[in-house]
């Protein structure tokens, strides 16, 4: 059996994504590991990583294709199109997996390799926010998303590349048993401000984008969080004691979580229902 991870990035620097971690994390189970690498800064961080199987492609944005994040798609099926594993193993620039879930992720790969009936994995996330202590779990963020597909089906990356589709249809999965620690939302404050202006841009355009601002990112209210006892991947060990800006908490709403209807709905979802209404589900999940 082999594995293909992939990736694409772009001003992993500029915009603080964990992406050595992010690589590092997986790269113990894959056979090779494709990235494709915007016009930016990133080729050289990633050979720093000094790994004969991380396989770089370089890329220029198109500008014209802001919109929606579909470029992100497009960029993420690049480096898809060139895996030759029998799975693909999709990290973001900010996800990172836990070594202790790479043997069973192995296993679990051996054992649905000739299944047709299952074509990827399904992960659970913990979307960290503020910092590395506390993850959110709100009706206003996904529990779980695929991020290990089989190879040769055609099943490509699905609008603004959060999950996968076949031709525009759902794909057939089975739980990973295994976790995404997502550091998307874990930066000092001006950087977390630059990284969603770039977010926006990719959404919306450059135009409406405006420009970029000065004033640090606004984190919000940062209550309703789950405090984390566990232990956070090893790679990430390093960044996590570098540390170095705090975050104050705001007595406003800045985000669609902290709203109150919003979290009233996340409390009963939480403590009476013990499932999420209305879930988006860019999925179809089949029994074990």
């Amino acid at each position: 059996m082999r594995i293909s991870g992939f990736s694409f990035v772009r001003n992993a620097v500029k915009l603080y994504y964990p992406l050595v971690e992010s690589i590092r994390s997986v790269l113990p189970i894959c056979d090779e590991f494709v990235i494709a690498a915007g016009d930016s800064d990133d080729t050289e961080l990633i050979r720093s990583i000094g790994d004969p199987k991380i396989k770089i492609i370089e890329t220029v944005w198109d500008r014209t294709r802001f919109v929606r994040g579909a470029t992100n798609a497009q960029q993420t099926n690049i480096a898809l199109e060139a895996c030759t594993g029998d799975w693909c193993f999709y990290v973001q620039a900010d996800e990172v997996v836990h070594e202790d879930d790479l043997e069973s992720l192995v296993q679990r790969m051996q054992t649905y390799r000739d299944d047709p009936r299952v074509d990827g994995l399904l992960f659970e996330y913990l979307h960290f926010f503020a910092n590395y202590e506390q993850y959110q779990f709100n009706h206003s963020w996904y529990r779980r998303e695929v991020r290990i597909i089989r190879n040769g089906l055609g099943i490509r990356s699905w609008k603004s590349a959060q999950g996968f589709r076949n031709n525009g249809r759902k794909i057939h999965v089975v739980p990973a048993g295994a976790r995404i620690f997502h550091y998307g939302w874990v930066r000092p404050p001006r950087q977390m401000a630059h990284k969603q202006h770039a977010l926006l841009s990719l959404h919306a355009g450059p135009d409406a984008a405006g420009e970029v601002p000065n004033d640090p990112f606004e984190f919000g209210m940062l209550h309703q969080q789950r405090r984390y006892t566990g232990t956070h991947p090893a790679v990430m060990r390093e960044r996590i004691a570098a540390k170095d800006w705090t975050i104050v908490p705001s007595t406003r709403s800045a985000h669609d979580h902290d709203r109150p209807v919003m979290r009233v709905m996340s409390w009963f979802e939480n403590n009476v229902l013990g499932f999420r209404l209305g879930e988006h589900r860019n999925y179809i999940l089949i029994p074990p």
